[in-house]
């Protein structure tokens, strides 16, 4: 189990997450993949990574554009399980091209 995160911890941690802002219990970015092809690939990456966490986020793809959200539900909100999940969706990006804020 892992436990919740303070106000603070989360606001410190997604400073390092270029893209990445909290919304209540989770955290969501978005990214603009090259073309769609790209986007696929990047939900494939992702899903990878996540299922070797036992941790999964909710994708919503859109021609190019992908957005994540994370939260551990378990634990009723933001856990460090979701801030390492976000770094390895960033590196994920960063090596297909895909950028933040898209």
């Amino acid at each position: 189990m892992s436990r919740l995160l303070t106000d603070e911890e989360i606001t410190r941690q997604l400073g390092d997450l270029t893209g990445w802002t909290r919304e209540g219990d989770e955290i969501r970015a978005t990214y603009e993949a090259p073309d769609f092809s790209a986007a696929i690939r990047l939900v494939d990456e992702v899903a990878v990574e996540a299922e070797d966490m036992d941790h999964h986020p909710d994708i919503d793809i859109r021609w190019r554009t992908v957005t994540f959200a994370l939260s551990t539900h378990s634990e009723g909100g933001l856990t460090q399980l979701d801030v390492e999940l976000a770094h390895r969706i960033a590196q994920a990006a960063s090596q297909l091209g895909a950028t933040a804020g898209g």
